[in-house]
């Protein structure tokens, strides 16, 4: 049985076509659970009652499980249950803008990145759209509040999920589904270069950010198994044409790691890597976890990265440090809970 939260607006219409029924019903559903957030097709009160007993046939209308929560001051981290049994995290972060939610795109993760312990359990699947769809409403209606942004950076890669990923920025974006503007919604990738220039070609308004985390290969192959895969040349040809195919900016993300790649020579590097590109450098200071060896860069170090940086020309931002009391990095909530 098929989860409708898994089907766009014009796949329910051309589901709901086979079924004799006309488009508006599918325009009915999706306010009945995106607006109303009703999830009980028998309280469907303006659906003819065959027809709801059909739908009820084809598909379900369950929520996840949380199993867990955990909160600080700017953050909530959840931890939720799949039908099958398996284990994701989203986390909500609390800025003076608005509530923003990171989500997670597959169970586990192949990217095998050594300083992220989401990477240290390995892909079991991908999420489906509606999956991903469900994060969101489950921590709206947690905290009885409107999410404005989105981010997929959670658990997984989300360009090795790329078309279920899609389809849930559609159902998201959508003014009849959960109406979160393009320009609120983020897709991060550690860089697979083919799905990068599938992306500019989407007609979207949504962001993309890169996970950079260091300026050169040899560096990035020592942290990112993908850059044997995709070296910084090339991955540097693939933003490029995004950028001029969408004429929109690129997040590059660089995460800091104490004697790794935060000293000043990093610095310069990445700054004449990225001169005269549009794109700003989201520097992150790193979420310790006990069972990985990197420690997070010192307050100077980051400060000095930052300020050469922006000698060099280049925008840069560091990111506002989130959940630093509680299981912050990103994985580490699902891993305490898969190894008891």
């Amino acid at each position: 049985m098929e989860s409708i939260f898994d089907y766009k607006l014009d796949d329910l219409i051309t589901y709901l076509e086979k079924l004799n029924a006309k488009p508006f019903v599918a325009k009915q559903l999706y306010d009945w659970i995106y607006k109303k957030r009703v999830f009980d097709f028998d309280q469907f009160t303006n659906i003819k009652l065959e027809l709801r007993e059909k739908l009820k046939e084809h598909f379900h209308i369950d929520m996840l499980v949380m199993r867990r929560k955990q909160e600080s001051h700017l953050t909530n981290k959840y931890l939720f249950e799949l039908d099958d049994g398996n284990l994701i995290e989203a986390v909500l972060m609390r800025h003076d803008y608005g509530l923003s939610i990171c989500v997670s795109s597959q169970v586990g993760c192949n990217m095998g990145c050594s300083f992220c312990e989401s990477g240290r359990l390995k892909k079991v699947r991908d999420l489906l759209p509606g999956e991903i769809v469900r994060q969101i409403l489950m921590i709206e209606d947690d905290i009885k509040e409107r999410i404005s942004s989105v981010v997929v950076m959670g658990i997984g890669e989300p360009f090795d999920n790329y078309d279920n990923i899609m389809k849930f920025i559609r159902i998201i974006n959508d003014p009849l589904g959960i109406a979160i503007g393009a320009r609120h919604i983020t897709v991060s990738t550690s860089g697979l270069v083919p799905m990068i220039r599938r992306y500019a070609k989407e007609d979207l308004q949504t962001n993309l950010a890169i996970s950079l985390h260091a300026p050169n290969d040899v560096l990035r192959t020592k942290i990112m198994k993908v850059n044997k895969a995709y070296p910084i040349e090339e991955l540097m040809k693939s933003i490029k044409e995004y950028i001029a195919l969408t004429n929109r900016r690129v997040t590059i993300e660089y995460v800091m790691l104490k004697d790794v790649n935060d000293d000043l020579k990093c610095a310069k590097e990445l700054g004449s890597l990225l001169k005269g590109l549009n794109v700003y450098v989201n520097l992150i200071p790193y979420n310790e976890t006990s069972h990985i060896e990197y420690k997070k860069s010192s307050n100077e170090n980051i400060m000095a990265f930052y300020d050469c940086l922006k000698k060099n020309g280049i925008n840069v931002t560091v990111r506002r440090e989130f959940g630093s009391n509680i299981d912050a990095a990103c994985g580490q909530l699902r891993a305490s809970e898969v190894e008891k």
